[in-house]
């Protein structure tokens, strides 16, 4: 009883699900993805395993179509289930089992899969397809703006209560030891959509690496207002003088950090230079 997509940005090499349902932490249960290997969204009479069997079976070699096949193959229950699959190189495949409820169905398009059962109707995934061929930018915000077109075409025809969202790159987890770049969930929320893109927002804020072209100079007039802002939270006792030194770095790197925005700002990283996304999230918490 959910509707959700899966996909792949071949350009960027990221993979993905996105996902929404009256079903309680439904992201929880619908989404698999690894990096350089595929995604998964299994759903209706849900099999979790599916998801990761079907990644171990693309790391093998497979193509999604083939994927799917073998998932299903020996499934007594396969009339039941709702399998979307995306592979490594875009493939997409997807299977709405013969006995899923009304109204059950899937979209296969280049690099993406749209698929849901229980919807409000067949506007539900075509609605969601439309959009995802439509935007631009990054991965997850194309898989938003599906989930979204989703919702407001009727989605689950039950209500709403819980949305999901996963993207996976090589090295995109934090401290980039992981694949796991966004894994955001809304468990149980009466407009969940909405609330994901909330999260989704503020993942953007503490997690997106500076946009070069979005940098600014720390000049005097911007240097006496970050150091007079560290001074008025606490992190140094020094004068706003208007000089980027040293102390004002190692001040500004303590309000950073508690702050949780060291992805944005570091003495290493930009030491003469803040990103605009930042100074704005300060500039409008703090005043």
């Amino acid at each position: 009883m959910t509707f959700s997509i899966a996909a792949m940005d071949a350009a960027a090499q990221t993979w993905g699900v996105a996902v929404a349902s009256k079903f309680l932490a439904v992201g929880a249960v619908v989404p698999f993805a690894q990096a350089g290997i595929g995604a998964v969204a299994t759903q209706a009479f849900i099999k979790i395993g599916f998801g990761r069997d079907g990644l171990a079976l693309m790391s093998s070699g497979h193509s999604a179509a083939d994927t799917l096949a073998l998932l299903l193959k020996d499934d007594p229950r396969a009339a039941d289930r709702q399998v979307g699959v995306v592979d490594a190189l875009g493939g997409a495949a997807a299977h709405t089992g013969a006995a899923c409820y009304d109204w059950a169905g899937h979209i296969v398009g280049e690099g993406f899969t749209c698929q849901g059962n229980v919807l409000a109707g067949a506007q539900v995934i075509e609605a969601m397809a439309a959009a995802f061929r439509s935007t631009g930018g990054a991965l997850e915000t194309r898989l938003y703006a599906a989930l979204v077109a989703g919702d407001q075409a009727g989605g689950d025809r039950r209500g709403r209560q819980a949305a999901g969202i996963v993207v996976v790159k090589s090295g995109g987890g934090y401290g980039g030891d992981t694949d796991r770049y966004l894994d955001l969930r809304v468990d149980d929320h009466a407009d969940p959509v909405a609330h994901l893109g909330g999260l989704l927002k503020m993942h953007h804020l503490y997690f997106g690496r500076p946009d070069p072209a979005d940098l600014l100079p720390i000049d005097a007039v911007l240097a006496r207002e970050l150091q007079t802002l560290s001074q008025r939270l606490g992190y140094t006792r020094a004068e706003a003088t208007g000089v980027w030194d040293a102390t004002s770095m190692q001040a500004f790197w303590a309000l950073v950090s508690s702050e949780n925005l060291e992805e944005r700002w570091s003495p290493e990283a930009t030491p003469q230079h803040i990103d605009r996304v930042a100074l704005a999230y300060l500039r409008e918490r703090y005043g």
